[in-house]
């Protein structure tokens, strides 16, 4: 990996960690984030480019470890039932935003 991707991921990480803090709700971090990775992966990117914002961008702004840690916290105090529902309606509603910003990607080429 050349020495300025490097940089580049760095920077959209900084960025993405930025606006995470700016918005302050991971659900709402989660499908903008799961919108625009379903929106960009249906466009022909660089390989450079793709890795720079899938992994510097959106690992960042889209970070599973706040819902690791809201499902840790039910899941403690015992709801199991609560904590199924919670993470099943977090993985489902992820891919579907994904999905709705993949077709709406198709439609405007």
């Amino acid at each position: 990996m050349k020495i300025n991707n490097l940089i580049y991921i760095l920077l959209a990480a900084y960025l993405a960690t930025f606006l995470r803090l700016i918005i302050n709700n991971n659900f709402f971090t989660s499908l903008i984030g799961s919108f625009l990775v379903g929106f960009l992966i249906s466009k022909r990117l660089s390989y450079s480019i793709e890795k720079i914002l899938l992994s510097g961008f959106f690992a960042c702004f889209t970070s599973f470890s706040g819902f690791i840690y809201f499902l840790y916290k039910i899941l403690n105090e015992g709801e199991w039932i609560k904590f199924i529902i919670f993470f099943n309606l977090i993985i489902i509603v992820n891919l579907f935003t994904m999905f709705i910003g993949f077709l709406i990607s198709r439609k405007m080429t």
